[in-house]
């Protein structure tokens, strides 16, 4: 390490920086999902099930708005809508892709992991009495 310049050195850093505050959130969830997958191998229930579901969920719902959604969108109308102008099917489209799978896959993510707290705390509540 001793051959590269300041200059290297601090574009490395600023690129590790920006790496990281641009994917924090992803990096959170994938962190949440193998620690899920490891309680999952070395004691299965369905807390860690839900714990794994819930966090595979979120990841995927991070990458979709990310990544997925304008390519899914536009490649849907495309195939569906050739040469005839449908602007009723394509609003519909844009409204089910952009905005309800968006929201119903966050949803679910996090109903996931609240069902594994709210299992969990029963699972407790029980083994108390």
């Amino acid at each position: 390490m001793g051959d590269i310049t300041p200059d290297l050195r601090q574009n490395i850093i600023v690129t590790i920086y920006l790496l990281f505050s641009h994917n924090y959130i992803a990096i959170a969830y994938f962190t949440g999902l193998v620690i899920s997958i490891i309680l999952a191998i070395y004691r299965p229930s369905r807390f860690t099930t839900f714990c794994f579901l819930g966090f595979a969920i979120l990841l995927f719902s991070y990458e979709y708005d990310k990544h997925i959604i304008v390519g899914l969108r536009e490649q849907t109308i495309k195939s569906l809508i050739t040469v005839t102008p449908h602007f009723k099917l394509q609003r519909m489209l844009d409204l089910v892709i952009s905005d309800l799978f968006p929201v119903l896959f966050y949803v679910a993510g996090w109903a996931f992991l609240f069902l594994a707290i709210v299992y969990a705390a029963g699972r407790m509540h029980k083994g108390n009495k």
